[in-house]
Formats: structure tokens, sequence, C-alpha cells
């Protein structure tokens, strides 16, 4: 046997990921009924989403100004002409049994955005991820199997329309993805840049925001792709990581073992933890796309497109950059400080106010988060502690006349809205040497014999005499200063 022969062939995943955003509108896409999550089943519903007879669909103008503002947050190029299209398909929750969609002239096309790992050393490693459309549709309804979680083994099943014409745009990724990690990093990084806009929440748990992966495998070196897999029916970011996982090995495996993959689409089972197939994957000619007839060609002015740019926020990509290489922020706070948009809001406002920037990632990503994730009703923007509050309470520190601890302590008063200046009035700290060492005097003439112990060998208990210096003074002691004066005098 030669020594190539034993050469283990090397794989490698190429992912993309399909990604249904359902945007905040107020109305559905084509019509005046509510999108409000959570209502009565077919509660929420009109003639034109149920698709009766005579009825002709309106375009919803928010839809096209979140839809292009979605475009331009990804770098994409907007079409200045583009129009809707018929998708032919059968489904109970589809009452028109077509959907409104775009197809071959989408409203953006050509754009990127970048994700942001950490490598084996801790170091932020950037990387472009294509993006190869982004377009508008109209929404299904939803299924409701009675007695198991899908249509296998359900005893009978019912229609809610609510979601039926609730407004989406599908963003479509280029195949740049090589690995579950990368494709949840994408995930999550698409979901920021959506709510930064305002455009859409995300919230997956309500079905706002929803991946499907197409993933296939090859030898490494090798140009053309695989057979393509798509994955449905994942519900948060760490089961597209393990959904995309799974199907890798299972993939390679069937490679090396010589089977044959099939070009089909599976569901990820949560329970067993695994991919399981659920139908033979549809082609583009099967879905008979037409242009929607009653529906008018979009056409966006430039001077409606220059708009629309002008009011994006500064994005979260931009936030990390300008905190890390500007503010000397970690990768690790500039992460969690731009996760919310709300968030990085407050803390640009605490450091506006006045606030070191370091101290106010220190208070907003522990003791402001800890707070928050124990009232999990309550918003940022909520808490009694405003950003200049805060700043002030940082600048106290900074400049001794307050101690570290004494803010924490009264950290639930300040959450609740006590000012600073009525929290800490009679509170500064005592930084006088003189008034020290007179009460220091008096700690070591009360302690004797803990004085003889120190003298003779014992210095651990210098931590004692502290101790019983701030003790005598309420905590009101300047704690530096006062560690350097119990020295002088224990060692004096």
């Amino acid at each position: 046997m030669t020594s190539a022969a034993l050469v283990k062939t090397e794989y490698e995943a190429i992912i993309g990921l399909e990604t249904h955003c359902q945007l905040s509108t107020k109305t559905k896409i084509f019509s005046s009924s509510s999108t409000a999550f959570g209502a009565d089943p077919n509660t929420n519903i009109d003639p034109v989403c149920m698709g009766l007879p005579g009825v002709l669909p309106v375009l919803n103008e928010k839809v096209l100004e979140y839809a292009v503002k979605a475009g331009l947050a990804l770098n994409c190029q907007i079409a200045k002409y583009s129009k809707f299209d018929r998708k032919q398909y059968f489904y109970p929750d589809l009452p028109k049994n077509y959907q409104i969609s775009q197809y071959d002239l989408p409203i953006a096309e050509h754009g990127w955005l970048e994700i942001e790992l950490v490598d084996a050393d801790g170091n932020p490693v950037r990387k472009k991820i294509g993006i190869t459309r982004l377009h508008m549709e109209e929404d299904a309804g939803k299924l409701v199997h009675a007695g198991s979680d899908r249509l296998s083994g359900s005893t009978y099943s019912l229609v809610d329309y609510n979601r039926a014409g609730v407004p989406l745009v599908e963003i479509v990724s280029e195949p740049d993805l090589r690995s579950g990690q990368e494709a949840a990093e994408y995930a999550q990084e698409l979901r920021r840049i959506l709510r930064y806009l305002g455009v859409s929440d995300g919230n997956m748990q309500e079905g706002s925001l929803r991946c499907d992966v197409n993933i296939s495998v090859r030898p490494i070196g090798q140009k053309e792709f695989g057979t393509k897999v798509e994955i449905k029916n994942m519900n948060s970011f760490n089961a597209i990581q393990r959904a995309i996982e799974y199907e890798i090995e299972r993939q390679t495996a069937a490679v090396e073992a010589g089977e044959r993959i099939i070009q089909e689409t599976r569901l990820w089972e949560e329970g067993s933890q695994r991919t399981i197939s659920m139908r033979i994957k549809e082609g583009s000619s099967d879905y008979r796309y037409f242009p929607e007839p009653d529906l008018a060609p979009i056409e966006v002015s430039e001077e409606q497109l220059q708009e629309w740019r002008a009011q994006l926020p500064e994005l979260p990509a931009l936030k990390r950059d300008h905190y890390e290489s500007e503010l000397g922020l970690t990768a690790y706070d500039a992460r969690v400080l731009t996760e919310e948009r709300a968030t990085a809001e407050y803390f640009e406002a605490v450091i506006a106010a006045g606030g070191n920037p370091k101290a106010a990632a220190n208070w907003i990503t522990q003791d402001v988060a800890a707070y928050l994730n124990k009232n999990k009703d309550l918003k940022i923007t909520e808490i009694g502690l405003t950003p200049a509050n805060l700043a002030d309470v940082i600048t106290r520190i900074e400049k001794g006349k307050i101690s570290n601890a004494i803010a924490k302590e009264k950290l639930p008063d300040l959450l609740n809205g006590t000012s600073p200046e009525e929290l800490f009035k009679g509170k500064e700290l005592i930084t006088d040497p003189s008034v020290l060492e007179s009460i220091i005097d008096e700690v070591m003439a009360a302690n004797p014999k803990e004085l003889e112990k120190y003298r003779n060998g014992n210095t651990n208990l210098k931590g004692f005499f502290v101790g019983q210096v701030l003790k005598k003074t309420n905590k009101l002691a300047e704690p530096k200063l006062t560690n350097q004066l119990v020295e002088q005098k224990l060692n004096g």
C-alpha cells in the first residue's frame, strides 16, 4: 500500500443561510389587518390576506422603507426598479394557493456583513459574509397539529391565518460560511443589525426570525460543491450551530462510505439532536413564478434612497471598532455593550456626561446587567439610574470622594432613582492624613496584643488593622491612603 493511499481525505462544509425576518410594521404587507403577536386565532384577518374573490393587494409603504433600510445596512445595491411575483404552491395555511414574493428582480442584491469570532488566543477574527439578495414577501399562516408537534403522528390539524400576509424580508447569504459557529454568529449579527434599525424585533421564539440552512460537504481543494441539503425547524442560534455540526458529520460519513447524498429538506429534532428527512427539495421551476399582475412595479428615487440612508443609525460593527480602538475596551466588553442598541446608547450617554469609558463599561456589563437579569420586564432605558447619575458616581470614585465599596453598597438606591448628591451627602471619604493617623493611633492603642503579634512577625495582621480603621470610620477612610498609613504606623 502506498503512503498516498493512507492519507485521510479532509472535508470542508459549504454553508449558506436563508433568513426570514418579520418586519415590525403595525399592519400587514398588502392589507390593514394587525400584525400583533399573540392574538386569538383567526382574529387578525381580512379579505385580502384570505384571498377572497374580487380583492386587490396594496403595498404597505412602511414595508418598502424597512426593506430598503435593511438592504442599505447590509451594504446591498438597492434596485431602482423591482417587482413582485407569484410563487405557486399549495399548502393548507396559504389561502390563495400562491405567495406574493420577489423572484428575478429583488429590492436589494450583492451585499455583505462582517462577523467577528474569537481565536484560540482570545483575539478577535473578522470575516466578511456575502449577501446574495434581500427581497420582500408575505408570510403564510400557521398549522397547529393536535397530538404531535408536526403532521406525522397528529390526530388532526387546525389553521391559524393570523400570520398570513405578515410582511417578511428574506435575506439569502452567499455560501461563504464554513462552520456551525460561523453560521450562528452570522445569524446573530444579522439580528443585531435589524434590531438596531428598528425594522424587526428578531424574536425567534415568536417566529420573527427564522433561519433555513443550506449545507454540503466537499474534499478540501475541490472547486465543485457537493449536493446541497436544507435544514429547517431551528428556533435558536445554538440549535443552528448544533444542527450544522451534526449534518457535517452525517454527510461526511455518507460520502466516505460511498453513499449518495440526495438534495432534500431535513428537520432538526431538538429532542434527539439529529436531522431527519422531511421531503425532496423543490426547484424554482416547481413554483411557476410569474409577475404579480395586481401590483405595480416598484421604483425607488435617488432622493428617497438618500433620505432613508441618512436615517440609518451607527451599526454594531462600527460601534465595536470605536469602543475597542478609541475607548480602549476589550473585545468582550465591546460586544456586550453593542448587543442591544439601547445599551450602547446608554453607555455613550454615560461617557458624554463625563464618565470614564472603562469604568462605565464595568458598571453596565456587571452591576446594571445583573439587575436587569433579575428584573427581566425592565429595559435599561427604564431603570432609575440615569446615565448622568452613573457618570456622577464614577467621577466621585475617581476623585476619591467615595469608595467603590460604598457606591456598590448604595447601588439599589441608585437603581431606584436616588441621586448621588442626595445619597452620598455626608459620606465623602476621609482623605486628610492627620485625621486618619489619629484614628489609626486609637485602633493600635485599643489592640495591643495584635500589635505585638504583628511586630513579632505576623504581618498578615495588617489587614486586621485596616479593617478596624474602616469599621471605626463607617468605611469612609480612603482605602489606598489608609493602607499606606497603617503600614507606616505598624512598622514605625
